[in-house]
């Protein structure tokens, strides 16, 4: 055994490099079963994130199914979801042999790739624009001729309009757009368009702006012909219920998850009549409806339902209608993600804290699963990969927040004291922090920096209420639980108060330059984070271009709020440094919200570094972006926390602006009606029960909106 190193924490030597963790992992995604075969999308870094399907024969052998330049990918509402989907052909012997539909990421057209061929042929028209058509979470009709999905249309005015469609097999819609069939308009949204197993009915998923799907939504039913869909009605949901993921049992119920009265749990019901619970608990059984064709539960034969369910981790459990128990499968595995099954099988993806994201087949009788692929080939040793703590904290005022703690780990270093530690702010800001595998966080607890990833007010995987905090609240009770998960870690000595970072992507961006402007962080690191709320609201992708209403308010009301809370208007009173990582393709969060940020901190001579990264979008794909962005980052902690890590470039932090052309706009003149941001003793102010986080009542929004000729009806993303 080597003697262990005694070196400043984060300069501890660790095997694991930036290279490693961008080159070297595969995203799996999407695992369905159909025949004998198991199909699922994998994403990979080092082919700048193209996506390509593969597919588990009989024999265990994989096959790759897509080569470059194709790429399985989805934009609808831009963060995407499932975009293949296997369909049963027949060859000239009338076996069934599987070929697949996919969404081609270049131009979004929907595509066949028939077996044994290696050129696909397009199934959708092409688009008067590029990718103005789009298409995502496939399913196949009952009598196997056509495949039913949403399709995004972007106008040439800028506006988007969806609809539930029916592309034909054939191909002769790629040449004559009447050939698809327009089944279901007249909502903003759409998921999980599913036709009944008799193809008598189609049941979907719909809300409408300003909800988001965790807010409120709808599922709806009608009976489906060749022209379209008539009779439709509402089964269960509204503005502030949301229903998601029916599977239909048999041709007249349907099996979903609402989280009435207050979390993600199974109900079914049937064609009329009232839904039944099927298993009432405080728990979730769905990670959130951040991105389309997610399925947290699979129906087998004998009417067992296998699911996932549990908190920000979900592990498998089988739901037995006859003696109405739900018995958990015990699995190496502790946080799973979706499932797949045909009624036999069952295929899924998970991880554990020391295990990779692997698909998985899953025996639903004894919990035994067999690992059919995993996103990383070789793992770092053990000792280097830290051991995540579940741990509850106390907030500001008294509530509870929500982290995973992981400790620096090296088997051959160590260092006296206190360690640094960053402050992870996950994106969203309705998404959640697990526990899995994550290489990102072992490069840098690899390297004496603890890491504690905080599921803040607003995360998905404790209830309604919990993600409810957030409403009318975003920019504050975030900013607050961050700030309380630092101390409560400096107060215990786990971390040194002097030395802690606080870091996020998007929304989580969005917190840390807010956190900046306090005096819990020593410094900060925004990924793509947002700026400027205003022109977030007015620029951003259509599903989330209302998402502000329930997060700060309504506009034009709530002008004034959007003003104080954004980082652009407090760049004056941030005090520590700050390092900006920036896609120039951001669609989400434009670069010029990062490039104007930068500026305002140079007119106030605040240290900071911006480095943008060519053709990056909204998180980055490639594994060279994916590389320099972690090699910066260590290197600004060491910048500011007075080590020097081995092996990585420095990074230059400056006071001035490279663009002297460029300079901060100054805080706009407020309206005289404006709704102001409630000041430090309202927040303080305990809420009366069922309102936390809402708005006070003189400020409430205005009547909900409702459905033309139905009751009333909201990526993951987080």
């Amino acid at each position: 055994m080597t003697d262990r190193v005694t070196a400043p924490y984060g300069a501890w030597p660790s095997p694991i490099a930036a290279s490693d963790v961008a080159r070297g992992v595969r995203r799996l995604g999407f695992p369905s079963v159909a025949g004998d075969e198991v199909w699922w999308e994998e994403a990979r870094p080092d082919e700048g994130g193209r996506t390509t399907v593969m597919r588990r024969g009989a024999d265990g052998a994989d096959t790759e199914l897509l080569a470059a330049p194709w790429s399985a990918n989805t934009r609808v509402h831009e963060y995407g979801g499932r975009s293949h989907l296997p369909v049963p052909r027949r060859d000239d012997k009338a076996r069934t042999r599987y070929g697949i539909v996919f969404s081609n990421a270049a131009d979004q057209r929907l595509y066949l790739l028939e077996r044994d061929s290696r050129t696909p042929v397009p199934l959708t028209p092409e688009p008067d624009a590029p990718a103005a058509l789009r298409y995502a979470d496939p399913a196949l009709s009952a009598d196997g001729k056509r495949v039913v999905c949403v399709r995004e249309e972007h106008g040439a005015d800028g506006s988007v309009r969806r609809a539930i469609v029916a592309v034909p097999l054939s191909g002769r819609a790629a040449e004559d757009p009447g050939a698809v069939s327009v089944l279901v308009t007249g909502a903003d949204f759409f998921a999980s368009p599913t036709p009944s197993p008799d193809g008598e009915h189609l049941a979907w998923v719909a809300w409408n702006h300003p909800r988001m799907p965790w807010d409120g939504t709808e599922l709806r039913v009608g009976r489906l012909g060749p022209d379209g869909v008539t009779g439709a009605y509402t089964l269960k949901g509204g503005v502030s219920e949301s229903v998601l993921h029916p599977v239909w049992n048999g041709a007249s119920r349907i099996c979903f998850v609402s989280d009435w009265p207050g979390f993600w749990n199974l109900y079914e019901i049937g064609l009329t009549g009232q839904a039944i619970a099927l298993y009432p608990d405080e728990s979730e059984f769905t990670p959130g409806p951040a991105r389309l064709g997610t399925l947290p539960y699979v129906r087998l034969d004998d009417g067992r339902l296998v699911v996932l369910h549990g908190g920000a981790d979900l592990a498998p459990a089988v739901y037995d209608p006859q003696t109405l128990e739900l018995t958990p499968l015990d699995t190496p595995f502790t946080s799973w993600e979706t499932l797949g099954g045909d009624g036999r099988r069952v295929v899924g993806l998970a991880s554990g804290p020391r295990t990779p994201q692997s698909l998985v087949l899953l025996d639903p009788d004894t919990g035994r699963v067999r690992t059919l692929r995993a996103s990383l080939d070789d793992l770092p040793d053990p000792g280097y990969l830290p051991e995540p703590e579940t741990v509850e904290l106390p907030g500001r005022y008294g509530g509870t927040v929500h982290a995973n703690l992981y400790r620096p780990a090296n088997p051959e270093a160590s260092a006296d004291g206190p360690a640094p530690y960053a402050v992870w702010v996950h994106g969203g800001p309705v998404a959640r922090a697990t526990t899995a595998l994550d290489l990102a966080k072992a490069y840098f607890t690899s390297r004496g920096i603890g890491v504690v990833d905080v599921n803040y007010s607003g995360s998905i995987g404790f209830g309604r209420t919990y993600r409810e905090r957030l409403h009318g609240m975003w920019g504050v009770l975030d900013v607050e639980d961050a700030e309380a998960v630092a101390r409560a870690l400096a107060a215990d000595g786990t971390a040194d108060p002097d030395r802690i970072a606080v870091r996020g992507g998007s929304a989580g961006g969005f917190t840390t330059l807010l956190a900046a402007t306090g005096d819990a962080f020593a410094c900060g690191t925004s990924l793509y984070g947002v700026t400027d709320l205003l022109r977030l609201a007015a620029e951003t992708h259509d599903f989330e271009s209302r998402f502000l209403d329930s997060l700060i308010g309504p506009l034009p009301g709530y002008s004034a709020t959007y003003r104080e809370r954004s980082p652009i208007n407090r760049a004056d009173r941030v005090r520590v440094p700050l390092l900006l990582l920036q896609g120039t393709e951001d669609r989400v969060v434009p670069r010029a919200q990062a490039s104007e940020f930068a500026a305002a901190l140079a007119e106030g001579g605040i240290r900071h570094a911006l480095i943008e990264f060519e053709g990056e979008g909204h998180g980055f794909r490639g594994a060279e972006a994916v590389q320099r962005a972690l090699e910066a980052e260590l290197a600004f902690y060491g910048e500011v926390f007075g080590f020097t890590p081995p092996g990585v470039p420095p990074v230059e932090l400056v006071t001035e602006y490279p663009d002297p052309e460029l300079e901060a706009e100054p805080l706009p003149e407020l309206d005289e009606d404006a709704v102001a941001a409630p000041t430090a003793e309202e927040a303080e102010r305990p809420a009366a029960p069922g309102t936390a986080g809402k708005p006070a009542a003189a400020s409430a929004p205005g009547p909900e909106p409702i459905w033309p000729g139905s009751a009333p009806s909201g990526a993951e993303k987080g």
